[in-house]
């Protein structure tokens, strides 16, 4: 009953009805990121009072803890979260770090602006560890690979996946720095938040459309176990047979006569990382 209930899931869901709401996430996350720092340094600068070899630090600084969070990112949606919740989680913490911004300008009093707007700045870089490393092998996931349709669709995504990033990277960059100048800075980063506000009701209506991956567990564990392993049984020689060695599966053609049969190969052996191979 849960297989066939899989199955139905698998062809009711997904595909481009399910990616173009996650495709609207992405947009809208690049715009954002991108109308903010383009023209950081100017804020920073202009509007803070910093030197430029002060606000370049803390521009870096940002950008250098934006790439290491979604290391942990990954980890969490592979081990516990899934892709979905963890895109969905990060979007919330996002939209936190973007909401925070034009209060920095407005509300926050001047004494207290500059590390409102830092806190802001770096809730932001933990949603981006949630977000970066799981949208786009979620928006993947909605496209399968069991008929030629769904690999050429699969295909055809990535090529409008870019350019939906370079189009809205784009907007960001001419429109958005033009409102922060000409007009007001709680202007432009007000547009930014209600922009990623917009995106997360739009990723929630698709809900029903979408197809989730469970968590498959950690690769470090599987990897420490296997080091374990071998550290263990470091004295004993290499196999000289298939003994001990790994085996790849996988199924056959359904117009096979046996179509639960699986095909076995055989990983070719390597002298690299010989002390694995213990039997």
């Amino acid at each position: 009953m849960a297989d066939s209930t899989s199955l139905i899931d698998k062809q009711t869901k997904g595909g481009w009805n399910a990616a173009v709401f996650i495709i609207v996430v992405e947009m809208t996350e690049r715009f954002a990121f991108y109308g903010l720092a383009s023209n950081l340094m100017t804020y920073l600068t202009n509007e803070l009072g910093q030197s430029t070899a002060t606000a370049a630090k803390h521009i870096n600084t940002w950008i250098g803890v934006s790439c290491i969070f979604p290391i942990l990112g990954a980890f969490l949606a592979d081990s516990i979260l899934g892709r979905f919740k963890t895109v969905l989680l990060s979007s919330f913490i996002y939209l936190l770090g973007m909401v925070m911004l034009p209060m920095s300008v407005t509300v926050v009093a001047s004494r207290m602006r500059e590390k409102v707007f830092f806190m802001a700045l770096y809730v932001m870089a933990v949603g981006e560890g949630g977000h970066k490393p799981c949208v786009m092998t979620f928006a993947a996931d909605q496209f399968g690979e069991a008929t030629k349709e769904e690999k050429a669709a699969k295909t055809s995504f990535f090529n409008y996946w870019y350019m939906a990033i370079v189009l809205a990277s784009s907007i960001a960059v001419l429109a958005l720095i033009f409102i922060q100048e000409r007009v007001s800075w709680s202007a432009g980063f007000s547009v930014i938040a209600g922009s990623v506000g917009i995106a997360i009701v739009i990723f929630l209506i698709g809900i029903p459309k979408y197809r989730k991956q469970f968590p498959v567990g950690s690769p470090l564990t599987r990897v420490a176990q296997v080091i374990v392993a071998a550290s263990k049984k470091w004295r004993l020689s290499t196999t000289r047979h298939h003994y001990g060695l790994c085996y790849e599966e996988e199924e056959e053609d359904k117009s096979s006569e046996s179509t639960n049969a699986n095909k076995i190969h055989l990983l070719a052996r390597t002298n690299q990382f010989s002390f694995l191979n213990k039997i």
